[in-house]
């Protein structure tokens, strides 16, 4: 294990935890937070990233990556499904 697995993998896990709380509001009050784009390529590129972390052997940053870019994916399904019943 090397130093940079475990600061990207902490630093992202950071990340990730302070989505927690707009995962949690958007199923709360049926809302979808974010722009349809914004969620996509930031998902999109969070899994590409551990996809990158993981051939590198970087395995804990692979896991964060995953994490984070799984509640981004929960953004952006709240935009989704959430869109056509708000105003």
């Amino acid at each position: 294990m090397v130093w940079q697995d475990i600061a990207i993998a902490f630093l992202t896990f950071i990340f990730g935890y302070a989505l927690i709380p707009q995962v949690y509001h958007g199923f709360k009050h049926k809302k979808g937070a974010i722009i349809i784009q914004t969620g996509m390529l930031t998902f999109i590129g969070l899994y590409i990233l551990a996809f990158v972390y993981l051939t590198l052997g970087l395995y804990f940053a692979t896991a964060m990556s995953l994490f984070t870019g799984t509640l981004w994916y929960l953004l952006l399904f709240q935009k989704l499904i959430y869109r056509t019943k708000t105003s």
